[in-house]
């Protein structure tokens, strides 16, 4: 059977690449993006017969988010599959000094998600199938000082999702929060690169991958599960004093 995707945010490195796996076997795809040229171009790609429609969305225009789902349903029959992939790192830095940066961060990465995720969760309680999936981070796992802004943020995002996946059990609607390691896009374009990161095609498959199987939280890459394990458990004294973790 044809799957019908909506991916939010597939403008982003590792949505396009989502998009292209999905594509690859067969898929039908409604792709919102905030960039109008990245997304003129990638439907161009993956062509008319894949992309049944497209539109460009900025996200954090939040009394939007409920007509963005609607026009989705409505241009692909039904929803098998809804990923949330949009994001802000922001400027930390500058969060700590700036109120309209921390809330920039807070907006894009916690309540423009959330009001995506009220309608989609909507949709496909009432459809008693389907996937949502949420792109959220390793950062979560713990608050550092170089990034504790946008941890936060996902935090709270990881909490909303917990919350929901319990609650759209019974409907056999999978909530799959995905939790990214860093991985080699233009949103790292600035961040020194180690063996840690990366790519995002690899990324994309895996995504996918979890997706089908029905996992809940997953970490991708599969080894920061481990490492995030220790950072998280890591007593604050300790943590403190550790300046690869607790560093700028």
């Amino acid at each position: 059977m044809t799957e019908h995707i909506a991916i939010f945010g597939a403008t982003s490195a590792i949505a396009a690449d989502v998009a292209r796996v999905y594509a690859a076997r067969g898929a039908r795809l409604y792709l919102v993006g905030r960039n109008a040229d990245k997304l003129t171009k990638l439907v161009a790609e993956l062509g008319e017969h894949v992309v049944v429609a497209s539109a460009v969305q900025d996200f954090d225009q939040t009394t939007a988010a409920e007509g963005c789902v609607r026009r989705a349903v409505e241009a692909l029959g039904r929803l098998d599959v809804a990923l949330i992939a949009h994001g802000l790192l922001g400027d930390q830095q500058q969060s700590e000094l700036s109120w309209s940066e921390a809330e920039q961060i807070a907006r894009t990465n916690y309540l423009s998600v959330m009001a995506l995720l009220i309608p989609l969760a909507n949709q496909l309680e009432s459809q008693r199938a389907g996937h949502l999936a949420v792109l959220s981070s390793v950062a979560a796992e713990r608050g550092r000082p170089r990034n504790y802004t946008y941890a936060a943020a996902k935090s709270a995002l990881n909490t909303y999702l917990q919350g929901l996946r319990s609650r759209l059990y019974a409907a056999r609607v999978h909530v799959h929060t995905v939790k990214l390691g860093p991985v080699d896009t233009p949103m790292t374009v600035s961040h020194r690169k180690s063996l840690l990161f990366s790519r995002a095609p690899s990324v994309a498959r895996q995504i996918v991958s979890a997706i089908d199987r029905g996992d809940t939280e997953v970490f991708v890459p599969g080894f920061w599960r481990p490492i995030m394990f220790t950072v998280r458990n890591l007593p604050e004294f300790l943590f403190q004093r550790m300046s690869a973790l607790s560093g700028r």
